[in-house]
């Protein structure tokens, strides 16, 4: 803001111009305000700039309405200048938008919109923040209370109301367990509780405890003082002493206190060099008190956890060895205190430290420093980096552009690291041998991957033999299996004994059933020992039959009865069953609040407990997710064993028995390999080799998997291997280390999800049945699977198979990244591109006047809606990406007869495409494609249609308002129709022809002879003539008429990628994009051996290869055949002929596929991977001008099923395919020639289209020469007198005679050996293949 005054001395000349205007600015103020980049709190700095007009006297300028005593000329001056002020305060970046903007009003109501929208969306996102605000350690109450005023402030701006004491309970429940106390204070006896009272409450808590702290320091003070001396002594006191102990004799040393010598003559002290109090001690330059954390320091025992930013320190300082990852010695290096004495620097390495919000920061140049007490952070050495250190407000920031690197708290005048240190992998291995870290890691998995806390509780009671208390290294296996979730409040239950109070809780259901078929387990958890029991189920109407036999059990061997029993609201514990067990027991039922899981806070994060377990197990033996019911059963073998903070650091069992367990030498790695006793034949082996899975309750053996017999096997004799699991852990040359992420700051959060990841395999791993009635677990998944183990109750979704999933007969849009609803387009690392996508999109649309806001009339249901993203590439002078953003209606919703009645509209053929590629390489024609933007939107209804709002542009205030339709959408049954009609009526008026063989050709001849031709698909289109002028004015009539985009010449068209030398009169088209995604899909990569064939001839294919066990099919089940064959078979229409046979083929099968189906579709993948860029090549035919030429061929009987023939037919135009076709025959033949005759009746069918059109196009050619090389067929089609021979031949066949005879087409003799149409009707050499692919110019571009 640094023309403020001179915008003020404009204002007041303003004011003082005018007669009627009197507002004077207020000079004497001078008001401060941070640039916006967009990133900060948009609230505050909103506050900030409203003072600052308001000092300069503008902030009239905001409301909008120029006041009646204003002159018009003063009033654009005061806009002007509070357009100055507003956009002064604003980033570069954020100036765009809004540099020509002169009303202030507008502006202000621009920046609004922007930042501060009011949308359904925003205020969900922003109440999701609030509710899981919680209390970071190290934040002073301050800051904590000013965060959350500011998540209330920023909801207020959304008009969202709070009640005062909904705030002060919000406010309460964000603090830790250690304001319990204080939170009963404030609630005890109390009816209502206020937000001011809470706040109060707060802030006087925090001063009680720096009143105690304090108190501490001035004790410490006076033992600094006792030891240290200060600088301003003169040299004639230097000999006396301050301290208040008993004074030193005339002939004692002040040091070691031995008489005969004084204290510059000791021995001791000269032969350490320093005395150690001295090492330490600061500069005391005066009387004032001396800095708290400086004389605890001196005081400490123990090296402290946390990190002091200092601004006095030359080098990053840390006295604490384990924590370093990289680390060098260094011999002779010295630090100097503040007092000059020096300390020893033992090495220098780099140190890992967690920043409060999850981001990792590596701090270098770090000195080891033995002798020190206090961890320090150098702020000099951070600036020397680059990094712009700030303090305000009691909080210190290291930032590198618009990122945080490091934050610190202010607390008694010294600024705290706010985060935590990652401990490094070169000091656990210093601090032990790697014998005692690779013993912890095997305890670690072994109980299930416990915590470090847990591993040294029990390692100090001497149970983990052979291991130390060293530092755990990091675990994959924990970062992938162990999330964060909302935090639950700590309950208090005041129970006496066990069975006192039990918590119970359902999981599930698994979307992965086990091989026993469960989809559920329950927990049983004793409130007072935490001792859970975990039970599998099938059904959750099981709960009241396992609770019977659990209760049997548990008060016969104990001798006492459950006296509470806590749940939450599902249906299984509240059936009336239940509730009568319950009553006639007298016992007490607790029930949760409806969607308040966090009342049942015990079992939930038992559950969860038991679940980061299951996924650890899971993810550290390399199984599927089939395993989960035995790694659920076997984590709470584990969690009983394992110390509990709640209960004081003691194990479940010990307090449920009194006696702590002393089974942990019994305890083996989940999944890990075990070779169990066997006795067969006298030269068979010993043993079998298994997968460690457990314990059977009541069998003192162990639970294992057998891998050959796939089943569960319970064995005694039993030798282990863990040393593979400790290969997998921690492989050599693996970094173990985390990553450092850098993020900016985003202005919403969202709770991160946590994806667990399965092996991806495509080897044949049936699944195992079951052979035992106890739980059993399958073999590893042959698919990757993207969702979670479970999904607590949700509604049940009745599935279609997996095959069935994604059935299409086309599969264009082969995509990765792309966005499938609205949240994840504003998520995305793309959001900004999307976002504009759709303001563009909706801009379309109230340009369209798409429709009208209005209630929903009685009677009436509005369909849904939603936003469909896309990307389109290869377009010239454009970017290299296109993000597109289309708001499509939900048509599935409407109702024929009501909502429409007919939907058909014609789309242009491949076959048409290709043609005029085709006559644009021969004739050297222009070629043009344009995109009509919401081309459904220019057709009109006729029908009342009401569409919901769509997501994220709902208008504030009449969000329950709904759009009535007045033009068509995208997604509506009748949308393609209206606009068709439309388009074909404006080029009918523009005196354009439409083709009888394909509707959606149009033509035009011009003046000089030549014709202009439009191709419509949909809202894509392809222009081609001679003269660029005619292109020009063509597309200026249709942008006239409708809203386009221009794309200049053609590069890609439906997913095919044109490429065009004009100088050698060459035409490329080819799919090698969209093959590249299909292969990486499908799991196809470039270390895969390719094949040269798409298929070969060991590959028999029928029906017999179909599933016919039941294990089989649950394994076809997986498989996405049908969406791989889809995936082909757009490939084989558009520009692949070469596979038009093998996707015939396999695409057979599609409603009951088998394993050899399946390798046959991966071979044609593998085909494709290795002719990734093979395409069409059309080029100037001079020997045969512009003519079709056609090839048709067929075998006999190659069917294996029903026996039946394959006809296949190619017809070229500039020496590439235009058409082709490989399909089965309706019939089976009798003979070859019959089967060659059925196949010349198919080729000719497709001459006479080709002909037709061709003619409407201009292009002359008399007659069309057809190919077959049969010459028995070729004279049955041409000779009477083989008719009466003929008679079982269908008669729609013998039409061809007819067609013969008008001699329109020709049909003539070609060798076999020369006939390209040879490959499309079976299975040919490698030589024999790539000559026919050759004489049809489909080659390698």
């Amino acid at each position: 803001m640094a023309n403020q005054e001179e915008e003020a001395k404009d204002v007041s000349r303003v004011s003082g111009s005018s007669s009627s205007w009197s507002r004077f600015p207020v000079s004497t103020l001078k008001l401060a305000v941070e640039i916006f980049d967009g990133t900060g709190h948009f609230g505050m700095w909103q506050g900030e700039v409203l003072d600052s007009l308001f000092q300069q006297g503008l902030d009239i300028a905001i409301e909008g309405e120029k006041p009646k005593e204003v002159e018009e000329k003063d009033w654009s001056i005061i806009n002007r200048l509070a357009c100055g002020t507003i956009r002064s305060c604003l980033s570069r970046e954020q100036k765009y938008a809004v540099k020509n903007e002169t009303s202030a009003h507008k502006l202000w109501k621009a920046l609004e919109d922007k930042f501060l929208k009011k949308s359904g969306q925003n205020k969900l996102l922003m109440k999701k923040r609030l509710f899981r605000f919680d209390y970071q350690q190290g934040t002073t109450m301050n800051a904590h209370i000013t965060m959350f005023n500011q998540l209330v402030a920023d909801l207020l701006n959304l008009d969202v109301k709070f009640e005062d004491e909904d705030l002060a309970l919000m406010l309460l429940s964000s603090l830790p367990d250690e304001f319990e106390h204080l939170e009963t204070t404030l609630l005890h006896g109390k009816e209502n509780v206020s937000l001011d009272a809470v706040c109060s409450a707060l802030y006087s808590h925090e001063l009680r405890k720096q009143d105690k702290m304090k108190t501490k320091s001035t004790t410490s003070e006076e033992a600094l003082v006792t030891r240290g001396r200060q600088q301003s002594q003169t040299k004639e006191r230097r000999g006396m002493s301050k301290s208040k102990g008993r004074a030193v004799a005339k002939d004692e040393c002040a040091f070691c206190h031995e008489k005969g010598h004084w204290k510059k003559d000791c021995p001791k002290l000269q032969k350490k060099g320093k005395a150690p109090q001295d090492a330490n001690v600061a500069e005391c330059k005066s009387d004032v008190e001396s800095d708290i954390s400086l004389i605890v320091s001196l005081s400490a025992s123990s090296y402290p956890d946390e990190w002091i930013l200092d601004s006095g320190c030359t080098y990053h300082m840390c006295p604490i060895r384990e924590w370093f990852f990289e680390f060098q010695e260094l011999d002779g290096g010295v630090v100097y205190m503040g007092n000059d004495n020096p300390c020893k620097t033992a090495g220098i390495g780099s140190i890992k430290l967690r920043n409060h919000d999850g981001s990792t920061r590596i701090l270098r140049d770090v000195r080891y420093v033995p002798k020190l007490k206090k961890n320090l952070i150098s702020l000099g050495a951070l600036e020397s980096k680059g990094l712009v250190v700030t303090m305000r407000d009691g909080i210190l920031k290291a930032t590198s552009g618009a990122l945080v690197m490091l934050k610190g708290v202010r607390k008694n005048n010294l600024y705290y690291y706010q985060g935590s240190t990652v401990v490094g992998t070169v000091a656990a291995a210093t601090s032990s041998s790697k014998k005692d870290v690779e013993a912890t890691k095997l305890w670690h998995m072994r109980l299930g991957h416990a915590g470090e806390k847990s591993l040294q509780i029990l390692t100090k009671q001497g149970l983990l033999k052979g291991t130390k208390a060293c530092k755990l290294e990091f675990c994959e296996h924990c970062v992938l299996g162990k999330q964060r979730r909302v935090k639950f409040g700590t309950a208090i239950h005041n129970t006496k004994g066990i069975l006192d109070y039990v918590h119970s809780d359902v999981w599930g259901p698994a979307k992965t059933p086990s091989i026993g078929g469960r989809h559920y387990f329950v927990t049983f958890v004793d409130d007072f020992s935490r001792r859970v029991w975990v039970f599998t189920m099938k059904n959750k109407n099981d709960v009241l039959e396992i609770f019977l036999k659990w209760k049997a059990q548990v008060e016969n061997q104990t001798g006492r009865k459950i006296k509470v029993l806590r749940t939450d609201n599902g249906g299984e514990y509240k059936s009336d069953p239940f509730l009568k067990v319950c009553q006639d027991c007298g016992i007490v039922r607790h029930f949760t609040v409806r969607k308040t899981p966090q009342q049942n806070g015990v079992s939930e994060r038992m559950n969860k407990t038991l679940v980061e377990k299951v996924r650890c197990m899971l993810s550290n033996a390399e199984l599927g997710r089939e395993f989960w019911a035995e790694a659920v059963t076997y984590a709470q073998h584990l969690v009983n064993r394992l110390p509990s903070s709640a209960i004081d650091g003691k194990t479940p069992l010990e307090v449920w028995s009194g006696k702590p367990a002393t089974d942990y030498d019994s305890l083996h790695v989940f999944g890990s390999i075990a070779y169990y006793h066997v006795i067969e034949s006298k030269l068979d082996p010993r043993a079998k080799k298994a997968l460690f899975m457990g314990f059977s309750p009541g069998v003192k053996g162990y639970r294992l998997w057998c891998l050959e017999a796939k089943k569960t096997i319970i064995s005694r004799d039993v030798t282990f291997d863990e040393s593979a699991m400790l290969k997998k852990v921690n492989p050599e040359g693996a970094d173990s280390t985390p990553q450092q992420v850098e993020y900016a700051r985003k202005q919403v959060e969202f709770e991160p999800t946590v994806v667990i990841p399965t092996r991806n395999t495509t080897s044949d791993s049936p699944m195992a049945e079951e052979e035992s009635d106890e739980e059993e677990v399958p073999t590893q998944e042959s698919q990757q699977q993207s969702a979670p183990i479970a999904v607590r109750r949700q509604r049940r979704d009745i599935q279609k198979p997996a095959r069935f999933m994604d059935m299409v007969a086309y599969a264009l849009p082969v995509v990765d990244d792309i966005p499938s609803t609205y949240p994840e387009a504003i998520l995305s690392s793309e959001s900004g591109n999307w976002a504009g996508a759709m303001e563009e999109e909706m801009q379309s649309l109230k340009k369209n006047k798409t429709w009208k806001l209005a209630q929903l009339p009685k009677g009436k249901k509005a369909i849904g809606c939603k936003w469909v993203f896309a990307k389109k590439e290869g377009f010239p002078n454009k970017e290299d990406v296109r993000y597109k953003a289309r708001l499509v209606a939900k048509g599935f919703a409407q109702r024929e007869g009501i909502d429409y009645n007919e939907v058909f509209s014609p789309v242009v053929k491949h076959s048409s495409i290709r043609i005029l590629l085709a006559l644009v390489a021969q004739l050297n024609l222009e070629l043009a494609q344009l995109d009509v933007k919401t081309a459904f939107l220019h057709g009109d209804l006729k029908e009342e249609i009401y569409m919901t709002q769509p997501e994220g542009y709902k208008v504030d205030g009449k969000e329950d308002w709904v759009c009535k339709l007045s033009k068509s959408l995208y997604g509506l049954k009748q949308s393609p129709r209206q606009w068709y009609k439309r388009f074909d009526k404006f080029m009918k008026d523009q005196k354009y022809k439409r083709s009888k063989y394909d509707h959606c050709v149009y033509l035009r001849k011009i003046q000089d002879g030549s014709y202009i031709y439009l191709l419509l698909y949909v809202d894509d289109m392809l222009i081609a003539a001679k003269s660029q002028v005619e292109i020009d004015r063509l597309k200026a009539q249709l942008s006239k008429e409708f809203e386009m985009k221009d794309l200049g010449e053609a590069k890609k068209i439906l997913g095919m990628e044109i490429n065009r030398d004009r100088e050698r009169g060459k035409l490329w088209l080819s799919q090698k994009q969209y093959l590249q995604k299909v292969l990486q899909r499908f799991g196809i990569h470039e270390d895969t051996k390719p094949v040269s064939t798409p298929l070969a001839p060991h590959l028999k294919l029928s029906s017999r290869l179909s599933p016919t066990t039941n294990e089989e099919r649950e394994y076809m089940a997986k498989v996405p055949y049908a969406n791989a064959v889809g995936s082909l078979m757009y490939a084989m229409v558009c520009t692949r002929p070469d596979i038009s046979q093998a996707v015939s083929v396999v695409s057979r099968y599609m409603h009951n596929p088998g394993k050899g189906h399946w390798q046959a579709v991966r071979w044609i993948l593998r085909y494709l991977q290795n002719t990734l860029d093979v395409g069409l090549t059309f080029e100037q035919d001079e020997s045969l001008g512009q003519c079709i030429v056609g090839y048709c061929d067929s075998d006999y009987a190659g069917d294996l099923d029903k026996r039946r023939s394959t006809t296949g037919y190619l017809f070229t135009l500039a020496k590439a395919p235009v058409s082709w076709k490989s399909t089965l025959q309706s019939t089976v033949a009798l003979s070859t020639t019959e089967a060659e005759y059925m196949a010349i009746t198919e080729a000719v069918k497709e001459a006479i289209w080709l002909h037709g059109l061709l003619k409407d196009l201009g292009v002359g050619q008399k007659q069309l020469e057809l190919y077959s090389d049969s010459q028995s067929a070729i004279h049955l089609a041409k000779n009477q007198v083989f008719h009466a021979r003929t008679k079982h031949i269908d008669v729609r066949y013998h039409f061809v005679r007819e067609i013969l005879e008008e001699e329109e087409i020709v049909l003539q003799k070609i060798h076999t050996t020369e006939n390209p149409a040879d490959m499309l009707t079976k299975v040919v050499t490698r030589t024999k293949f790539e000559h026919c692919l050759d004489l049809v110019n489909i080659l390698h571009i």
